[in-house]
């Protein structure tokens, strides 16, 4: 990930806007057990206390990097129930990346968002319904699945 996706410009420029990164080699002990990092390349998004709210493995384009930290963004805010931004940077992620590998969790968690935010249950059989539409055989369209009894 080092010659294509952290020296790109884009990445570059996104973390420094958005994030504090920590680059540790795997091998680093205690972090690496306490983590539990058993694959490189492992990002972990962590909240300012230190709890994990997001995990990816394995090699990122620069573009699905953004979109993968963003989404950790928004699951941070999610567990924080700022649901508002969460809501945000969600749509902005949907938005920028719409067919990325982060695009249906993303589009899930902000049915979550928009659910408990509002408690209407309309939110989350929509939620199913854009999943079925854009992603029809993904995990999150699945466990989506019983929204549409709604």
């Amino acid at each position: 990930m080092n010659a294509v996706t952290y020296s790109s410009a884009q990445v570059i420029d996104f973390i420094n806007r958005n994030a504090i990164p920590v680059r540790l080699p795997h091998d680093h002990r205690p972090l690496a057990d306490s983590f539990k990092v058993e694959k490189t390349p492992c990002l972990i998004i962590l909240d300012p206390d230190g709890n994990e709210h997001h995990r990816a493995n394995g090699f990122l384009a620069p573009e699905e990097l953004i979109a993968t930290i963003r989404l950790g963004m928004a699951k941070t805010l999610y567990n924080d129930q700022t649901y508002d931004l969460a809501i945000q940077v969600l749509d902005q992620l949907l938005e920028d990346l719409p067919t990325s590998g982060s695009s249906a969790e993303a589009i899930y968690v902000r049915g979550l968002c928009r659910y408990k935010s509002t408690h209407d249950h309309g939110h989350l059989k929509e939620t199913y319904q854009q999943l079925a539409l854009a992603f029809p055989k993904n995990e999150w369209t699945m466990r989506a699945y019983h929204y549409r009894l709604l």
